[in-house]
């Protein structure tokens, strides 16, 4: 779940730096103050609850909770220990974008400085903009689905690079979908389907025998 959160919150403009524990999280942000803090409640070592004393008595950090509590007993703590929000897995990413929006807003911090415009993409020739969620294939408009949409942003962002089934799934669908790779597959030939002149021999996506799949540039045709 942090890999994948932390995909798609690179891919909406954020800079992003990831902690597997309270303790680690805590150095790093004594040392870089972040704008705003995403945290679990339920951590290995010490828990989300006392971290968030921690940042907030210390530091001062705005704090969003991610958890997958659901008694209002850990909601009413939370809140009332000074987090600023709570989000409940499962989640929807753009629920998630939507508070840390609505958050840095409340808090005073600048939350349009803080996104970047993701600039364009072109593999070959295909042309895929985050912005406006387009994409152009071989000077085609290709409509795609939201999720295949990231899906092909995922293999973009590493042109050439294997990606692993297991990462794939990670980053576009997140961790509920873990050991499910026949997700990753269908979703792949579907792909393939809206990009591909011949779907059944792949020249962009390339499967890479049990480790995953690349995408490569294919050239445009004169």
């Amino acid at each position: 779940m942090r890999r994948s959160l932390a995909f798609h919150l690179e891919q909406a403009g954020y800079q992003v730096h990831t902690a597997a524990s309270a303790e680690d999280a805590l150095i790093w942000v004594t040392q870089n103050r972040p704008d705003l803090v995403l945290l679990d409640i339920g951590l290995p070592g010490m828990d989300g609850l006392d971290a968030l004393r921690e940042l907030k008595t210390r530091h001062n950090v705005p704090v969003i909770f991610i958890t997958a509590r659901r008694r209002e007993l850990d909601e009413v703590v939370g809140l009332e220990l000074g987090a600023d929000d709570y989000v409940t897995k499962p989640f929807d990413v753009d629920v998630v974008l939507a508070r840390i929006k609505a958050v840095l807003r409340r808090v005073g911090a600048p939350v349009l400085s803080t996104e970047k415009q993701v600039s364009v993409l072109t593999i070959g020739d295909l042309v895929i903009s985050p912005d406006s969620h387009s994409v152009l294939c071989s000077d085609r408009p290709v409509d795609l689905s939201p999720r295949l949409f990231d899906l092909l942003l995922a293999l973009a962002s590493q042109p050439e690079k294997v990606i692993s089934t297991e990462d794939l799934l990670s980053q576009v669908w997140g961790a509920e979908f873990e050991g499910q790779p026949q997700v990753v597959y269908v979703h792949i030939r579907w792909l393939r389907e809206a990009l591909e002149e011949d779907p059944d021999h792949p020249q962009r996506i390339l499967t890479v025998r049990g480790v995953g799949y690349k995408l490569i540039p294919k050239a445009a045709e004169q």
